[in-house]
C-alpha cells in the first residue's frame, strides 16, 4: 500500500555520506487563512503536496492560505557528531522553519534545496514546524502551475514536495564538490577540507590518490567516455579522519563544431544527434513527486526503449535523484530554467504563431524584482546541476515566457558554466547571444533556413490520441493535432519524422524535441499515457527512426 510507504531515497547522490535521517512520512497538517491559528485536524504524507492524491489531502486552496506542517522527532543514539544540519529538498513557494519554537529562518523559491544548522537548538525530543505559503506570486519561478488549470497549464503545487532530512557532520567536513571533466580526465575541487585520501573505481580496479590543497585530478590510462550508449561513471570516495563521502564523475564534453558542411552539436568532439522528448515531470497521483523514486528511472528507460537519447526537462527542476538516474542510465538532459513573470497569450503565443517573432520593447517590460529573482534562480540551478554529466544544455527563456535581457542572462550563465550549451530563446523572439538556432514548429510543415549555429527543433509534434481507460479528464483534451484511431496516430507520427524531420539532418538540424513523453492532465499528446500504463507507439518503428537520425548526423 503506497499510502503507508515512506518516500526514502538519499537526496544528494553526488555527495553521499552515511549520516542520513529521513523525516518524510506522516506529519500533522493544517491549511488555514493567513493570520488564523492552525488546528492540525489533518494528517499529510510528506513529501507529497496537499493537492496530490498521495498526500492524503487532495485539495486545492485559495490565495492567502498558510500551510502548517508539524512533527516530532528524536535522533538515534550516536547520530550526533559536531554539527547537525536540517535539509529541505524543496518547498513551494515560501517557507518559514521553526525548531522547538525558535525560528531557524525562511526561504523563498519553490524549486531549490535549502538547509539550516540546528546543532544549538536540538533537544532529546524535538518539534519541527514548517509554515508554507504559495500564492503563485509571478515574481518567483512557477513553471506551468495555474489555479485555473487546463490545457497546457497544470494543477498547482504547494508546500513541501521533496524530501526533508537530517545529517550530522564533524566540525571539518566536505561541504561541496566541483567536478570539471574533459576527455582525458577530471579535476575535482573540494570545499571544506584540504587533505584527503581518494579511492577511484576504474574498469581496471581501484586507484588510490592523495589530495593536497583542496583539489585532485584523475586521468586514467584508457579513458572511458560517457555517452547514452555507454554511460560509464567513475565512482570515487573521499576519506578524511573525520568525514567520508562517495561521489562519481563522467568523462564527456558538449560543444559546437563543423561537420558535413554544417555547424553541429558535438558530444565528445564528434557530431551527435540529440533525439529527444519534452518531459514535464508530472505524475497523476503525486503531481510534482512520483509515488516512489524508482519511477524517475522507469520514465527514462521507457524513453530509451523508444530510441530517444535526450529529455528536455520542461520548466521544472527535479530532485537530484532524477539527474543521477539520467547520469547512470545514459539520458542527456536539455534543462529549462524555470519561468517567472506574467504570461500573455497574445504576446507569448498568438503573435509568434503567425510569424511575429521580434518582440517590441513595450511588450517586453519586466519589473526589476522579477528579473532579479529569475537571475537568482537560474544561477542557483546552474550551480546545483554543475556536476551532472547528463546535463548538457540549458534553455534560458521558453517562448518569451518571462523573457528579458537575453544577452545579459546568456553572458552571466555562460561565465558561470562555460561547459554547457545555452539556448537563450527557445521557440521565438530572437536573441543575438545564443549558442543555437532554436525553433518551435507545430501548425505548419517543418522547414528550416541556413544558420551559422546548430539548429535545434526544440518543440514539434504534439499529436493527440486518447487511450480509453487511461484519461485524466474525459471531458476536455489538449493537443495540436487529433486522432481517434491509434493506427492513424502512429502512422501520422512516423510520417512526420520520415518526411519532415529526417530530411533536415543534412541541412544542419542537430537535435529534435517531440512534444511529449507522457500525457499530462488535459494534454493527451504524450507517447505514453499519464498513468504510464500504455505506450502508444511501436518500439521497433521508433528505434528505426532514431537510428536513421544518428546515422545521417554522423
Amino acid at each position: 500500500n503506497l499510502q503507508n510507504e515512506v518516500y526514502d531515497c538519499y537526496p544528494r547522490p553526488q555527495l553521499k555520506r552515511d549520516s542520513y535521517f529521513n523525516l518524510n512520512g506522516f506529519w500533522q497538517f493544517s491549511a488555514v487563512k493567513v493570520g488564523q491559528e492552525p488546528d492540525y485536524k489533518e494528517t499529510i504524507r510528506v513529501p507529497y503536496c496537499p493537492e496530490s492524491i498521495l498526500s492524503g489531502i487532495e485539495k486545492t486552496y485559495k490565495k492567502g492560505t498558510a500551510f502548517y506542517y508539524k512533527r516530532e522527532f528524536s535522533l538515534p543514539n550516536g547520530f550526533i557528531k559536531d554539527k547537525v544540519i536540517l535539509h529541505f529538498g524543496a518547498v513551494d513557494q515560501i517557507a518559514e522553519v521553526y525548531l522547538n519554537g525558535k525560528l531557524l529562518g525562511s526561504h523563498i523559491g519553490g524549486y531549490e534545496a535549502f538547509s539550516f544548522d540546528i546543532t544549538n537548538e536540538l533537544k532529546e525530543n524535538n518539534e519541527l514546524l514548517v509554515i508554507a505559503t504559495d500564492d503563485l506570486d509571478k515574481t518567483y519561478p512557477y513553471g506551468k502551475q495555474k489555479r485555473n488549470r487546463g490545457g497546457m497549464w497544470y494543477t498547482t503545487v504547494s508546500g513541501i514536495w521533496q524530501t526533508v532530512w537530517v545529517e550530522s557532520v564533524a566540525s571539518e567536513y566536505i561541504k561541496s564538490l566541483k567536478i570539471e571533466p574533459d576527455l582525458k580526465g577530471a579535476t575535482v575541487t573540494v570545499d571544506g577540507i584540504d587533505e584527503a585520501k581518494i579511492l577511484i573505481t576504474t574498469p581496471e580496479g581501484e586507484t588510490e590518490l592523495m589530495m593536497i590543497g583542496g583539489a585532485f585530478r584523475f586521468a586514467p590510462d584508457n579513458p572511458r567516455l560517457w555517452s547514452p550508449k555507454d554511460p560509464y561513471l567513475y565512482n570515487f570516495k573521499i576519506i578524511t579522519p573525520y568525514d567520508t563521502v562517495t561521489s562519481y564523475f563522467a568523462l564527456r564534453t558538449i560543444s559546437v563544431g563543423f561537420s558535413g558542411g554544417v555547424t553541429r552539436l558535438m558530444l565528445n568532439e564528434k557530431p551527435y544527434f540529440f533525439h529527444g522528448l519534452l518531459d514535464q515531470g508530472y505524475f497523476p497521483d503525486g503531481i510534482f513527486t512520483p509515488a516512489s523514486p524508482e519511477l524517475f528511472a522507469e520514465d527514462i528507460k521507457a524513453a530509451k526503449e523508444l530510441g530517444f537519447n535526450m529529455l528536455r526537462k520542461h520548466i521544472k527542476q527535479e530532485p537530484e535523484q532524477f539527474y543521477y538516474e539520467c547520469d547512470r542510465l545514459g539520458m542527456v538532459v536539455f534543462q529549462d530554467i524555470i519561468n517567472n513573470g506574467q504570461y500573455s497569450f497574445l504576446r507569448d503565443t498568438a503573435l509568434p504563431t503567425i510569424g511575429i517573432k521580434k518582440l517590441p520593447r513595450i511588450l517586453n517590460f519586466r519589473k526589476k524584482k522579477t528579473k532579479e529573482e529569475f537571475s537568482k534562480a537560474a544561477e542557483s540551478m546552474v550551480k546545483t546541476l554543475y556536476n551532472h554529466p547528463s546535463v548538457c544544455y540549458y534553455t534560458i527563456f521558453n517562448e518569451g515566457w518571462g523573457q528579458s535581457k537575453g544577452r545579459g542572462m546568456y553572458e552571466k550563465l555562460k561565465a558561470l558554466d562555460p561547459s554547457r550549451i545555452y539556448d537563450t530563446a527557445s521557440g521565438w523572439f530572437y536573441e543575438e547571444k545564443t549558442d543555437v538556432e532554436s525553433l518551435h514548429i507545430y501548425f505548419k510543415p517543418i522547414k528550416i533556413k541556413k544558420s551559422d549555429k546548430p539548429i535545434v527543433l526544440s518543440e514539434f509534434g504534439g499529436y493527440s490520441w486518447k487511450a480509453e481507460g487511461h484519461i485524466f479528464n474525459p471531458y476536455n483534451t489538449y493537443g495540436y493535432r487529433f486522432f481517434k484511431d491509434r493506427k492513424d496516430f502512429e502512422n501520422a507520427l512516423i510520417s512526420l519524422y520520415e518526411n519532415e524531420v529526417i530530411p533536415l539532418v543534412s541541412q544542419g538540424i542537430s537535435a529534435d524535441v517531440y512534444t511529449q513523453l507522457t500525457d499530462v492532465e488535459d494534454e493527451t499528446n504524450g507517447l505514453i499515457t499519464y498513468d504510464r500504463k500504455v505506450i502508444k507507439v511501436n518500439r521497433d518503428k521508433m528505434q528505426i527512426i532514431a537510428n536513421k537520425l544518428q546515422e545521417l548526423c554522423e
